[in-house]
């Protein structure tokens, strides 16, 4: 067989009964999630930020970015809410290279995915407790999703994920906001659809059970950029590419129309200290088109607290992704004061 089952894993029921979360945090994300929810259904105009590494490779590092974010909340609560990226899963184009820490809680070591599950929540957790924040992640297995969904407070589904049914259906039975970024063609149709079927109700298999969803009436788009037939990257954050998004939601019969502009990824061409450039594009799209005003509701931002990216193994610098580069501390402090001044 192609197949060597290594070992059973704990349900989520189980890992959730072996980690739990207090009353404390459960009030904390239920504040959190209509604050954000409010945002997507229009009863808050504040402006989203979901800024963070590409990847959280280190639990401390991590608590460190995010005590960093939380001063810059409380000078700017009025007018942008931080959603923290604390992103456990990296998906990979060719299946090679460190795929998160749920695969790999030490990065240097080989893969260990009970260890995974566990060191994942245990973050998110310690994250909570050290700022405050109820935090993003990406949903690469739908079937992984229960592990945190008590302690999300955002989904993101990828480009190469956006067009499986089961990452559709999943998020269909969410109660929490939830991004579907557009394929990497670039095709709107399909992100739309994406949508289309998340926010609908459905029946269907996930972990063994038959199930049936409510439907997701806060699943919306994220545009990242797109990549041509000779693998060039063709941005889609220009004030055009957002009103042909407008256009294509009203042909389109979805509650809270909304969508998230990525500023990294095919929008940069993976050329990381553009995104503030590209974000004061957006804002300024969005200043003057009240449409678009409405329909732009945040960036998705990667930053952690040095700039670039490294390689794993060698000396590791503390703070610096070991992903995709992000935006530094400095940077992404000042862009975060930037937005709440143009919003």
């Amino acid at each position: 067989m192609g197949f060597t089952f290594l070992k059973k894993l704990p349900t989520p029921a189980e890992i959730r009964n072996q980690y739990p979360i207090d009353t404390a945090i459960q009030e904390l994300k239920s504040k959190r999630d209509q604050e954000i929810r409010d945002v997507f259904t229009g009863k808050s105009d504040k402006f989203l930020a979901i800024i963070g590494p590409c990847s959280a490779d280190n639990e401390d590092a991590v608590c460190d970015y995010l005590l960093r974010l939380r001063k810059v909340q409380e000078k700017i609560e009025d007018k942008v809410l931080i959603i923290p990226r604390v992103y456990t899963n990296k998906p990979r184009t060719t299946g090679e290279g460190y795929k998160g820490m749920v695969h790999q809680p030490d990065p240097e070591k080989a893969p260990d995915m009970l260890a995974g599950l566990i060191a994942i929540r245990k973050m998110h957790i310690h994250a909570i407790q050290e700022s405050g924040f109820t935090c993003a992640d990406e949903m690469l297995y739908p079937e992984n999703y229960r592990y945190l969904s008590d302690i999300l407070s955002y989904v993101a589904v990828g480009a190469r994920s956006v067009e499986d049914q089961q990452h559709r259906l999943t998020v269909s039975g969410m109660d929490v906001p939830a991004g579907m970024k557009n394929p990497t063609s670039g095709n709107y149709s399909v992100m739309l659809n994406s949508v289309v079927a998340a926010q609908g109700s459905h029946r269907f298999i996930y972990r063994s059970w038959e199930v049936e969803t409510a439907g997701n009436p806060l699943a919306h788009t994220i545009l990242r950029g797109a990549v041509n037939k000779h693998g060039e990257a063709i941005p889609n954050y220009h004030y055009e590419d957002l009103r042909l998004l407008w256009e294509k939601y009203q042909e389109k019969n979805l509650q809270n129309p909304a969508v998230i502009v990525d500023t990294n990824h095919s929008n940069s061409n993976k050329q990381y200290e553009q995104q503030v450039r590209i974000a004061k594009e957006v804002l300024h799209s969005r200043m003057v088109d009240p449409e678009l005003h409405k329909l732009v509701k945040g960036f998705m931002i990667e930053s952690y607290i040095e700039p670039g990216s490294q390689k794993i193994g060698g000396t590791h610098i503390y703070g610096k992704s070991i992903t995709d580069p992000c935006l530094g501390w400095e940077e992404s402090e000042k862009l975060l004061y930037t937005i709440a001044e143009m919003c």
